[in-house]
């Protein structure tokens, strides 16, 4: 057992999960003429601070932090008030506890993601669902030089955020193309993509997957939906996703990002935070 003040931590049944959005509606857009609403910064990539904040001196403390907040939340403890007793306790700043959190996870949760994954060599003749925000924007930093972390559940994230809006950068068609690339390469059967509907510009974004798609003749569809995860989670398809909330619910995934990053990425910043065993 950790010493980092257990009793300064308030149990709850889980982790916390992602607030609801609204009930379920689709929207499907036909292909036309139309580009991406560019993003101001241009790129998805590293913040002005992020090459001191994970700088490989920084590696170990990290690894610490992930394995500690991983305990507790495998002890019933709270994520929130968790993470703000490891973040203190290691003196880290606002992205790395970011970092540290996204990485982390229960035990059981762990194991249940392991046991529903899916390897990409087997994606052969499957129905796969994307969660297209998750995906995309992974990729989009990747191909900026943002950093990636490889939490404990082996699962590939970035520190990016959507809050409400989203902005293409000049490595979007870049990484649509080059996911497209991939599952048609993986002989996926068909693809749904799904973006959030309440986010500005998903309209957009959506409509330029569909005319890739069509350009490149990809058996995909594209729609817009208020809970993705929903719709996600209560499909048989194969997810593709990193979205901590849904693979802890789908029935299968898939780790397609991972899979771009080793064939088609392989110079990405990727920061390994699975490692510590609990200290």
């Amino acid at each position: 057992m950790p010493h980092i003040g257990r009793q300064a931590v308030a149990k709850t049944d889980g982790i916390l999960s992602k607030p609801k959005k609204f009930p379920f509606e689709t929207n499907f857009w036909q292909p036309a003429k139309t580009s991406v609403s560019p993003d101001t910064r241009r790129h998805r990539g590293a913040h002005t601070r992020d090459a001191e904040l994970f700088h490989t001196d920084q590696i170990p403390k990290l690894c610490v932090a992930v394995s500690e907040l991983s305990w507790l939340v495998s002890h019933g403890y709270k994520m929130t008030s968790s993470l703000k007793l490891v973040g203190d306790r290691h003196g880290l700043r606002e992205r790395q506890r970011l970092a540290v959190s996204r990485s982390a996870c229960s035990d059981e949760d762990r194991q249940r993601r392991i046991t529903h994954a899916v390897p990409v060599a087997q994606l052969g003749n499957e129905r796969v669902i994307v969660d297209g925000f998750n995906l995309i924007i992974t990729v989009e930093a990747a191909l900026s030089g943002g950093p990636l972390f490889i939490g404990v559940d082996k699962c590939i994230r970035d520190l990016s955020s959507v809050h409400g809006s989203y902005r293409s950068v000049e490595e979007t068609e870049r990484a649509i193309y080059m996911i497209g690339k991939a599952l048609e390469h993986l002989g996926a059967s068909s693809v749904m993509w799904l973006l959030d509907r309440p986010v500005s510009n998903s309209g957009r974004l959506a409509t330029r997957i569909a005319e890739i798609a069509l350009q490149r003749g990809w058996p995909w569809r594209v729609e817009a939906v208020f809970n993705p995860d929903a719709t996600i989670t209560s499909s048989t398809a194969v997810a593709i996703t990193s979205d901590s909330s849904i693979l802890d619910r789908v029935e299968r995934w898939a780790d397609l990002k991972g899979h771009l990053l080793a064939t088609e990425i392989p110079n990405a910043w990727m920061i390994d935070l699975s490692s510590g065993d609990y200290f």
